[in-house]
């Protein structure tokens, strides 16, 4: 079976590099930046294309979702199928006469970063019940966890990852922010941070929660407040604070 990845950003990277550690050939990784495809053929082997795109049985487009659209234009052939990656765009979001699907790696990706693949959830869809049991297997060679999911699921399982991971990745930047400008060193939050993280594998979220907020413990919330000159700081302080005390009914 002939796979061709599409992009060459970090969910194509490492999809290349899952392929590749689990002895999958991948037949050509196309896209625009010559650079970065350049960079991905030589570590894993695979030739690389910004001008011609192979013909193939499965392409996998990973690029952003408001070019998946476009990007999907390209390919001409008809009797093959077509997936992207997004976790926000149903398979209709794809253009073209080919059998579409999706292939939802759900986990967050940098180049930089090494993953163990066989942890990632993989969510996958197609048209028809062959070509779903085709990725399904596919994905399987990489993951331990596969599940087929319609795209209304699918939307709420990204509404949950950004909750649990981007909004969250932004809490710590802007916690680096208040210890950078105390000339604190970020690393000492490290421990509270992977202890925070380790807790929700043994315990609720919600019977997680530590902090004035659910103490409601307001003599420190004001002396926080007091200590806050950032305005941008300010209202994500209330606004958690407040989200924190309803949940908890304080």
């Amino acid at each position: 079976m002939k796979i061709v990845i599409i992009g060459s950003g970090n969910v194509a990277y490492h999809l290349a590099k899952a392929f590749h550690r689990n002895q999958m050939a991948i037949s050509q990784i196309f896209g625009r930046n010559e650079t970065d495809l350049k960079s991905i053929s030589a570590e894993l082997q695979i030739p690389f294309s910004t001008t011609s795109l192979m013909d193939a049985d499965l392409y996998l487009i990973c690029v952003n979702d408001d070019s998946i659209g476009e990007v999907s234009q390209i390919i001409s052939k008809e009797n093959c199928l077509v997936a992207h990656t997004s976790g926000s765009l149903p398979k209709e979001a794809l253009r073209g006469k080919f059998r579409k699907a999706s292939f939802y790696p759900l986990q967050t990706f940098s180049k930089s970063k090494a993953l163990d693949y066989s942890k990632i959830p993989f969510f996958v869809e197609a048209e028809n019940r062959e070509d779903s049991e085709l990725l399904k297997n596919i994905a399987l060679k990489i993951s331990k966890n596969v599940m087929e999911s319609d795209y209304e699921k699918r939307k709420y399982i990204h509404l949950t990852a950004v909750f649990s991971c981007n909004f969250v990745n932004h809490l710590f930047a802007r916690a680096k922010e208040v210890s950078d400008s105390q000339n604190i060193p970020f690393d000492y939050f490290l421990p509270l941070i992977d202890e925070t993280v380790s807790k929700i594998h043994e315990m609720e979220p919600k019977l997680a929660q530590t902090g004035p907020a659910v103490r409601n413990d307001e003599r420190v919330l004001q002396i926080h407040e007091a200590l806050i000159n950032d305005e941008e700081h300010l209202k994500i302080y209330r606004t958690m604070n407040e989200s924190i005390k309803k949940m908890y009914e304080l």
